[in-house]
C-alpha cells in the first residue's frame, strides 16, 4: 500500500506567506483606490460637490430692481411701483397638507390648486429645491394669514416685491404701454441680458421702447433654510455662510416726458361724447408732444396683471379697437385737411395766384362723371376756398398741378413716411403717384385719381401725428420738427443721465410768403365765417382746417351692451393757436363722427381753451395783443381779410362721385 507524503511544515509556511502577500496587495490596492477617489471628490471636484451640498440648505432669493418711474414734464408720476406680496412654493418641501392649507388661506379655486400641484410635481432635479411663483399680488390680509401660519406651511414662502402701477388709470395708456411676463421665446434670446423665467418686460408704448433704461439690475440675498424649506435665523445664516449674503439691486432710470398730465386728461375729457377717435397736441416751435389721445383706451394696470379670459375677449372683440394706438398705428383719409398740400404746390409751382378766382357751380364735370361740392360757392379765391372748403376750386387746381407734384410736396411736409417717433409700430401712411396707379389701379392712371387726391381721398392716407407735424410746420414758418416725447432721463436719485433737445427734421422747401398765404387762409376757417366759424373761441384766435373724410360704412355695431349707429364719415379738425403767434397745434379726429366743423372742431376748441386758460395761461396771446415780432408795421393781421361774399343758392346737388371733407 502506497500513501501520499505528508506536507512538511516548510511547504505550509510558503503557502501561508503567499496568501498573506496577496491579501496585503489587495488591501493596499483597495486603500489606493479609496484614497484616489477621496482625492478626486475633495480636491478635483470638491467645489462642485460643496455647491451641491450647499444647495440643500442654502438658497439665493432674487431681489427685484425697482423699475424706473415715468413722469410728465412737470414731474407728476404716470408710471410707478407699489409693494405687492407674492407666494412661492419649493416643490421638494411642499406637502399635500401644506398645499391644501395654502389654498384655503388664499381662497384658491380647484383649477389654481391643480396648476400649482402639477407644476411642482413636474419639476425635476435641483430645480425642486428652487422656489416657484404660485400666486402673485395677494391681499395684505392673505399675506398676514400665510405669514402667521408659516410653521404649518412647509415649502411655502411669501415675499414682498415691487409691482407696476399707473396712477392715472387709462389716461395716456397707449403712450405708457404696459408690462407682463417674458415669454419662453423671448427668454431664449434675452437670457444673456440677465432675464430669467418670471421676469417682466415692456410690451407696448414707452415701457417697451425704453425697457433697457427702465428695467434696472436685480440683486440677491443668500439665506439658509431647514429641512422644511423655512428660513433660519440671521445668526445661524451668518455662522454657516462665509460668502457675501446680499447684493442690493440697482433701480432703473426715470423717464421724464414732454407730456402734460393736466392737458392729457383735459383732451381725453373733450372726447367724452364720442366713442372713438384720436387727438395730438404739439408745441409748434419745438415739436414736443404735449398730449396724445387714442380712444377708446385700456387700463394698463389690468394688462400688467393676470388678465382673465373674459377681460381678454372683451378687449379683442371691441369694434372700436381699444388696444390700437390711433395716433400712430392707424392711418386715415385726411379729407379736406389735406388741401393745404395742393395749395402750396400750386403756389410754389406758379400755376395760380392766391387772389385768382375760380367758379364753383356745386359740381365739376370730368368726362361722364360729376365731382360734387357741398354747396354753390360762386367765384372764390384760395383764401375763400380753404376757409369754405370748396371742393370745386381744388378739383380745378389739381388738374393744373398734377398728382406727382402734389405727392412731392406732401412728402416734403413729412407725409408718406414715419415721423421718427418710433413708438408702437408707427405706420408711414401713403401718398400715391401716377406710377403707383398705373401699376395697381384697374385701367391704369386716370385724371379722376388726381381730383380724389386733391381733397384727401382716393388712396391718400395719413396718421394723426403726421398731420400735427405738417400744420405745426405751417404755423412756425417752415420748420418740420421731429416729434419729441421724452425730454430727459434721470437716475432714481434724480441725477441727470441724458437730455434730449428738440431736433429739426428739415426746413421745408417752400417760400415763406407762400406759408404766410396758408396762414392767412386758415385763419378764415374760424374767423371769416368759414367751416369752423360756429365753433370759434371768442377770446382766442385759432387758425385751422376742417375735414370730413368719406370711409367705408361699418353699419351697426354693438359696444358695451348698446347698439351704435351712424358709422359715417370721419370728422377732422387741424389747427394752431394763437393765430398771430402760434404756440400749439392741435389735431382732432372723431371716427365716424360726421362733419368736421360740427363735431371735431368743438373738441379741438375745448382742448385749446383748456390749454390757454388752465394749463399754460402765460402762453396765451390776446386777440388785441402785440403784433408778432418781426412783422412789418404795415402788414395786415392774418384775420384782416375781406369776408368772402358767397351766395347761398340752396341745397347742393345730390352727393355723387367723389366725396370731400368740410
Amino acid at each position: 500500500m502506497i500513501t501520499a507524503p505528508l506536507a512538511t511544515p516548510k511547504t505550509e509556511d510558503r503557502e501561508l506567506n503567499r496568501r498573506l502577500r496577496l491579501m496585503a496587495w489587495l488591501c493596499t490596492l483597495a486603500f489606493v483606490v479609496l484614497a484616489g477617489r477621496l482625492w478626486q471628490l475633495q480636491v478635483l471636484r470638491g467645489e462642485l460637490y460643496l455647491r451641491k451640498s450647499a444647495d440643500n440648505f442654502v438658497k439665493d432669493i432674487e431681489i427685484p430692481a425697482l423699475r424706473g418711474q415715468v413722469r410728465d414734464h412737470k414731474g407728476r408720476v404716470l408710471g410707478d411701483n407699489r409693494a405687492a406680496y407674492n407666494v412661492y412654493v419649493t416643490p421638494r418641501f411642499l406637502t399635500p397638507e401644506a398645499l391644501e392649507r395654502l389654498c384655503g388661506y388664499l381662497n384658491l379655486s380647484a383649477e389654481q390648486a391643480t396648476a400649482i400641484k402639477t407644476r411642482a410635481k413636474e419639476t425635476r432635479g435641483l430645480a425642486r429645491f428652487r422656489a416657484q411663483l404660485a400666486v402673485e399680488d395677494v391681499s395684505r390680509e392673505q399675506m398676514a394669514l400665510v405669514a402667521t401660519n408659516r410653521q404649518n406651511l412647509p415649502g411655502v414662502q411669501i415675499e414682498a416685491v415691487p409691482r407696476r402701477t399707473y396712477p392715472l388709470g387709462t389716461s395716456a395708456a397707449h403712450v405708457l404701454g404696459y408690462i407682463n411676463e417674458i415669454s419662453a421665446a423671448e427668454l431664449n434670446s434675452r437670457r444673456e441680458q440677465g432675464y430669467r423665467s418670471g421676469d417682466l418686460i415692456g410690451r407696448t408704448g414707452l415701457e417697451r421702447q425704453w425697457e433697457g433704461y427702465l428695467r434696472g439690475t436685480p440683486g440677491f440675498e443668500r439665506v439658509v433654510v431647514d429641512a422644511k424649506g423655512q428660513r433660519k435665523s440671521a445668526d445661524e445664516t451668518r455662522e454657516l455662510l462665509q460668502t457675501p449674503r446680499r447684493q442690493d439691486p440697482v433701480p432703473g432710470n426715470n423717464i421724464v416726458l414732454t407730456l402734460d398730465a393736466d392737458l392729457q386728461r383735459l383732451a381725453e375729457r373733450a372726447f367724452r361724447r364720442y366713442p372713438a377717435g384720436a387727438a395730438v397736441v404739439v408745441d409748434v416751435e419745438t415739436g414736443r408732444l404735449l398730449a396724445l389721445v387714442s380712444k377708446p383706451g385700456f387700463d394698463p394696470n389690468l394688462l400688467s396683471g393676470r388678465l382673465t379670459f373674459a377681460e381678454e375677449a372683451r378687449l379683442n372683440q371691441d369694434p372700436y379697437r381699444p388696444r390700437l394706438d390711433k395716433t400712430l398705428r392707424e392711418h386715415y383719409y385726411p379729407g379736406s385737411t389735406f388741401k393745404v398740400v395742393p395749395a402750396v404746390a400750386a403756389l410754389e409751382e406758379g400755376v395760380i395766384s392766391p387772389d385768382e378766382r375760380v367758379q364753383c357751380k356745386g359740381y365739376h364735370e370730368l368726362g361722364r362723371r360729376w365731382f360734387r361740392c357741398s354747396k354753390f360757392h360762386g367765384r372764390v379765391n384760395m383764401y375763400e376756398a380753404l376757409a369754405q372748403s370748396c371742393n370745386i376750386y381744388f378739383y380745378k387746381l389739381g388738374e393744373r398741378v398734377g398728382m406727382d407734384r402734389i405727392a412731392r410736396y406732401a412728402r416734403e411736409f413729412g407725409l408718406g413716411e414715419p415721423t421718427g417717433l418710433g413708438l408702437n409700430g408707427e405706420v408711414p401712411g401713403f401718398i400715391p403717384t401716377q406710377a403707383w396707379y398705373r401699376e395697381h389701379a384697374p385701367g391704369g392712371f386716370r385724371l379722376g385719381y388726381t381730383l380724389n387726391a386733391t381733397i384727401g381721398q382716393g388712396a391718400t392716407k395719413v396718421t394723426v401725428l403726421q398731420l400735427a407735424m405738417l400744420y405745426a410746420a405751417i404755423a412756425n414758418g417752415g420748420s418740420l420738427n421731429l416729434p419729441q416725447l421724452v425730454e430727459r432721463i434721470d437716475t432714481a436719485a434724480n441725477a441727470p443721465v441724458q437730455e434730449f433737445p428738440p431736433r429739426l427734421r428739415r426746413r421745408v422747401a417752400v417760400k415763406p410768403v407762400h406759408l404766410e398765404t396758408l396762414q392767412r387762409a386758415l385763419a378764415g376757417t374760424t374767423h371769416q365765417k368759414g367751416t369752423a366759424y360756429d365753433a370759434r373761441l371768442k377770446d382766442i384766435e385759432v387758425s385751422g382746417k376742417t375735414g370730413t373724410a368719406q370711409v367705408r360704412k361699418m353699419g351697426k355695431v354693438r359696444s358695451e351692451g348698446r347698439e351704435q349707429f351712424g358709422m359715417g364719415d370721419h370728422a377732422w379738425f387741424v389747427g394752431f393757436a394763437p393765430t398771430r403767434r402760434p404756440q400749439i397745434a392741435v389735431v382732432v379726429l372723431v371716427e365716424h363722427g360726421g362733419l368736421g366743423g360740427h363735431v371735431a372742431a368743438p373738441v379741438a376748441m375745448e382742448i385749446m381753451r383748456g390749454y390757454f386758460e388752465q394749463v399754460a395761461p402765460e402762453r396765451r396771446v390776446s386777440r388785441r395783443g402785440a403784433d408778432e415780432p418781426g412783422r412789418a408795421a404795415d402788414a395786415r393781421p392774418l384775420t384782416d381779410l375781406p369776408a368772402p361774399q358767397l351766395k347761398d343758392l340752396g341745397p347742393s346737388p345730390a352727393r355723387a362721385g367723389v366725396g370731400g371733407g368740410h
